[in-house]
């Protein structure tokens, strides 16, 4: 109920993307409707204009999404009564809102991909308004899911080829929570914990148990016994709630040799892989695998490399982008009406005119600088085009890249980067961006 002057609005379950924006955007789009310029032909790029302190490549996660969001970006009669009642638009605005459809052109980088600082990921091009009313959206959903991306595919480095469960959910959003389960799995991640990732996106699931299932037992044997009688001998027991040495043993007499997985969720990590190993082998259990988690990052996954660890949990580090929450995308206009502008401030100055890029290459494969120019590059032997048509008059083009083949192509790229670009230490840009 509402108090103290307070108005209720009709609300729209699933009433998509219209609201997730800046007002300012559409204060811009009143004044330029009144004085006549919202149709100018404009271009707009997304950009860092400098990798996170410690990276050295970022990574494109989120495009399916917002080009899916772009599909639903539409103003219906609750968001135009609440934007017209709060004085936020006139009634042409509202008027103009109530029609929207985005018709113009966007093309970027696909997804998977990497990024370094001043790479043009993202080119929308179309009428000033429409444009510039994606400004929002398209930053909300950029800077988190590369942001994720990036985290996420330096852990998988550091893991070195062992599997990473994302199981964040309890630490962030719930909504932030399905998109970083995917951004998770593009960049190698083999399953996550948030079953709604899993429904939406085909990401395959995992789980265990909580501390809290060992401890509505009168004993964790009895807690072991039920988890295993309810699920197999091919599940995954919590030993560390009481003393972990006798939880293992506790395990192993309940499942018998062949259990599938322990694990451990505190303490010394990697004396406690080690002592679990023995023991599991000195009671049959060759083949039962370790599983660890609790508070992992890059840093730590990479310190338990030498250890006999099977596979990790990544939670809160994985949705907080591992200490570097947004990618720091901007969304700035680069054209008008085919001309080249330029926001000229310091520290904040742009390259004016819509741009193209290459990455090259050595005939190893290597990549060794990207190029971005304002017209195409004059084409060398194994350059490799970056941007490719996403949306054309509005619509999507074609099927996009699912999530294997996101997960495939970073692969690629990362394989192609010089294996300096690949340390967790800071340093420079795996490789450089030329400006032409």
């Amino acid at each position: 109920m509402a108090t103290g002057g307070e108005r209720t609005y009709p609300v729209q379950v699933n009433d998509g993307s219209a609201l997730y924006t800046d007002h300012y955007e559409l204060t811009m789009i009143a004044a330029a409707l009144r004085d006549g310029t919202a149709e100018r032909q404009s271009v707009f790029e997304v950009f860092a204009r400098r990798l996170p302190t410690g990276r050295r490549y970022g990574v494109v996660a989120g495009t399916g999404r917002l080009v899916e969001a772009l599909t639903s970006l539409r103003f219906g009669e609750a968001e135009i009564t609440y934007l017209r009642e709060a004085h936020v638009v006139d009634q042409e605005t509202a008027d103009w809102l109530a029609g929207y459809r985005f018709t113009g052109d966007i093309d970027g980088y696909a997804e998977g991909d990497l990024f370094f600082p001043r790479s043009p990921i993202l080119t929308v091009r179309g009428a000033f308004a429409e444009c510039v009313l994606l400004e929002t959206l398209t930053l909300s959903v950029l800077n988190h899911d590369c942001a994720v991306a990036a985290a996420a595919a330096r852990m998988v480095t550091a893991a070195r080829g062992r599997p990473i469960i994302e199981m964040g959910s309890r630490r962030t959003h719930e909504a932030a929570a399905v998109a970083s389960a995917r951004s998770a799995y593009l960049a190698g991640f083999a399953s996550t914990s948030n079953l709604a990732a899993g429904r939406r996106y085909g990401i395959p699931t995992a789980g265990t148990a909580a501390h809290a299932f060992t401890l509505l037992h009168d004993t964790e044997s009895a807690a072991f016994a039920s988890q295993i009688s309810t699920l197999g001998k091919q599940t995954t027991l919590l030993v560390d709630t009481y003393d972990i040495a006798q939880g293992i043993r506790n395990a192993v007499a309940i499942a018998g040799p062949d259990l599938r997985a322990i694990r451990i969720d505190s303490g010394d990590l990697s004396v406690l892989a080690q002592q679990s190993r023995e023991l599991l082998d000195s009671l049959g259990a060759a083949d039962t695998k370790i599983i660890v988690s609790g508070d992992l990052d890059e840093y730590a996954i990479a310190a338990l490399a030498a250890e006999p660890v099977d596979s990790y949990g990544a939670g809160t580090a994985v949705v907080v982008g591992s200490g570097a929450p947004t990618a720091g995308l901007v969304y700035k206009l680069v054209e008008v009406d085919g001309k080249p502008v330029v926001k000229r401030s310091e520290q904040k100055a742009t390259v004016g005119g819509r741009k193209t890029a290459v990455r090259r290459h050595k005939p190893t494969g290597t990549a060794v600088e990207e190029v971005v120019s304002p017209g195409v590059p004059h084409p060398r032997p194994h350059d490799v085009a970056l941007q490719c048509p996403l949306v054309r008059g509005g619509r999507p083009v074609g099927d996009l890249p699912t999530l294997e083949e996101s997960r495939g192509l970073l692969r690629q790229r990362l394989i192609a980067i010089p294996w300096e670009g690949l340390k967790l230490s800071a340093g420079d840009p795996a490789i450089p961006v030329i400006r032409n």
